[in-house]
């Protein structure tokens, strides 16, 4: 029997080498996402799909070239619309604005005026020539009238006397012409907007029509007796030249009164006066312009010529005249009524009167300056 005892490590014989093992390293580069074979079949650039791409791009370049075309047909028609077609088509926006601006500004003008102007210078701006002059007191001079639209009535100046008052004009400081701009001193009732569309009305030519609005709410004012719209004209005529040799309207409006025509200035000579007709007296003192005639009523024998003195003692408070008007408001006349300084007198011959009330006032302040003639 054989003796299998192990023999012990390293004795006698020599030991196995051992060797590490082999360890697997990892990849580094991974495998590139792809799609599965079946669909890399189907996606390839057909001859469809090279169709179809070829489609949309000339349809992306009519969309280009209609874009192009609308900007640009876009900016011509603004330019236009901003700057007016040529050859007067249309025209340009701003100037549209200003035009319709322009008549806005001369409707608010009509009605600051007869709110505030009125009552001196007379509804129509004829001042003392108004028909009832005599009664409603208007002691403001005549506006309407070419020369002075022409060569006097300008922006410039009127704004000078709205903002300062009647010391503009004839270098008074008692005139009755107030400051009406509230930035002038003392402030008047009128912001400089306002100030602006009193003048545009002022200077609103003849031949365009206007309509009255309503202050308030802006809409038309309807006239009840004919049920259409109340309109209105303005007072400057455009094409109003006057003649070469014209004498310049004056800066001061009673320097164009003496002499001339019209109620301040009848430039009738004047009658001869009879040294045995009687006599009344009418007196205007100092500052008549506030207190009066002296006195205020006078009486004349019916049928019967008589002689009248104006003694006028006032030398502050301006020129003034005295005009004599029949019961119709139309004036006697006397000979020359225009304007003079005091103290100064003078007379007037007054033809025979038929009984009745008849009325003297002074056309410079004819809402203090008046009386009564009571010819019995």
């Amino acid at each position: 029997m054989t003796d299998h005892t192990p023999t012990p490590p390293g004795a006698g014989d020599t030991p196995d080498e051992r060797l590490p093992a082999t360890v697997p390293q990892p990849s580094l580069t991974a495998e590139r996402f792809s799609a599965s074979p079946s669909v890399k079949a189907t996606a390839g650039l057909t001859p469809q799909r090279s169709a179809g791409i070829v489609r949309q791009s000339a349809a992306a370049r009519w969309v280009g070239f209609l874009t192009v075309i609308f900007v640009s047909l876009f900016i011509v028609g603004y330019w236009f619309y901003e700057l007016g077609a040529p050859a007067g088509i249309s025209t340009a926006r701003l100037q549209t604005e200003i035009e319709r601006q322009q008549v806005v500004d001369v409707q608010r003008g009509y009605n600051l005026y007869q709110a505030n102007c009125a009552r001196c210078h007379g509804p129509n701006g004829l001042g003392p020539n108004e028909p009832d002059a005599a009664t409603a007191g208007y002691i403001g001079p005549q506006l309407n009238d070419q020369v002075k639209l022409f060569a006097h009535l300008s922006e410039a100046y009127l704004e000078n006397v709205l903002t300062v008052g009647g010391r503009y004009v004839c270098g008074n400081a008692k005139s009755a012409m107030p400051v009406w701009a509230d930035t002038g001193n003392p402030p008047g009732p009128l912001n400089y907007r306002q100030i602006e569309e009193l003048i545009a009305f002022l200077r609103a030519p003849n031949n365009q029509e206007y309509e009255v609005r309503n202050p308030e709410t802006n809409e038309p004012v309807i006239d009840p007796a004919t049920g259409q719209k109340k309109t209105f004209r303005g007072w400057r005529d455009p094409n109003y030249k006057p003649d070469p040799g014209a004498t310049p309207y004056p800066a001061c409006y009673l320097d164009a009164l003496k002499g001339g025509g019209g109620p301040g200035g009848s430039g009738a000579p004047t009658a001869s006066i009879d040294a045995n007709a009687p006599t009344l007296t009418l007196t205007a003192k100092d500052g008549a312009a506030s207190s009066g005639f002296e006195p205020k009523t006078l009486e004349a024998k019916a049928d019967t010529a008589f002689t009248l003195v104006f003694d006028n003692q006032d030398a502050t408070t301006g020129p003034h005249n005295v005009v004599i008007s029949d019961p119709n408001k139309t004036p006697v006349p006397m000979g020359d009524t225009s304007f003079f300084s005091g103290p100064a007198k003078r007379s007037y011959a007054v033809p025979a009167l038929a009984a009745g009330t008849y009325s003297f006032l002074c056309v410079v302040h004819p809402s203090t300056m008046t009386g009564s003639l009571e010819v019995k």
